[in-house]
């Protein structure tokens, strides 16, 4: 459980350090680390995911770093998605499940060596209309419900270039809409697990969740420390790996 404790510690640091990518490793930690089955673990992974991004959000919050007027146009619709993705997993194998995931690290860390990047004519203009966001914020929901990832490293970037938010702002937003999707997808996911006779292990999400949230709020006072921009790309480099790794497992149990 050692290594479990350290994985969440990252986790949480990741979170405050970048404001998106701890959460997509939460379900590969509860699945190789601790040995959880594919969809316990992604039901754990949404609430844990769901409380560090609570307080995460905090610091932002006390700055006026989250722009609430988007986390409603944005986050609604997602809670909904969520949910909606929480339901489709009744039809979808743990395999099938995790071989998305995977791609999804592999988009993520596409993402981390391509950041988005907006000049002050970009972040002042016109924001993208309203139903177009929430759109936006259905489709990330949906697939926070079906594999357990926050979505942070599609938030953002939807928030910066689309809704024409400023990075940090975007962030703060991000972290509570992150918390939103990731507690509708849980409660869609308490019956996914009764039709398979799994029950929620709460001692593991207490732990994460602490371990998280500590490490969360030393990620957001190493924050100013760090080179964001390398730090992104190692971090990329990271996903790159365990993705592969994770389709490599995954593609041999379907075959």
């Amino acid at each position: 459980m050692i290594l479990a404790w350290v994985g969440a510690l990252f986790i949480g640091i990741t979170l405050g350090l970048l404001g998106s990518g701890g959460s997509i490793l939460t379900v590969p930690v509860l699945t190789y680390v601790v040995g959880q089955e594919t969809k316990l673990a992604i039901a754990s992974s949404l609430m844990i995911v769901g409380i560090i991004s609570v307080f995460a959000a905090l610091p932002y919050a006390f700055q006026k770093l989250v722009k609430w007027r988007t986390v409603v146009v944005f986050g609604l619709p997602g809670m909904m998605g969520a949910v909606a993705g929480a339901w489709a997993a009744h039809f979808v194998s743990g395999a099938i499940q995790m071989l998305i995931f995977a791609m999804l690290l592999l988009v993520a860390s596409y993402l981390m060596f391509k950041p988005v990047k907006l000049n002050p004519s970009e972040r002042d203009g016109p924001e993208r209309a309203m139903i177009k966001i929430a759109i936006d914020g259905f489709l990330v929901g949906s697939v926070t419900g079906l594999v357990g990832v926050g979505g942070g490293f599609l938030i953002i970037p939807a928030l910066a270039l689309l809704g024409s938010l400023s990075m940090r702002l975007a962030v703060g937003t991000s972290l509570v809409i992150i918390a939103m999707n990731s507690f509708s997808g849980f409660i869609g996911y308490i019956k996914v697990l009764e039709a398979l006779n799994l029950s929620i292990d709460w001692q593991v999400i207490g732990i994460f969740s602490t371990i998280g949230v500590f490490g969360s709020w030393l990620g957001h006072k190493l924050s100013s420390r760090v080179n964001q921009h390398q730090l992104k790309q190692g971090f990329a480099v990271f996903l790159v790996l365990m993705g592969v790794f994770i389709l490599y497992e995954n593609v041999s149990h379907l075959l």
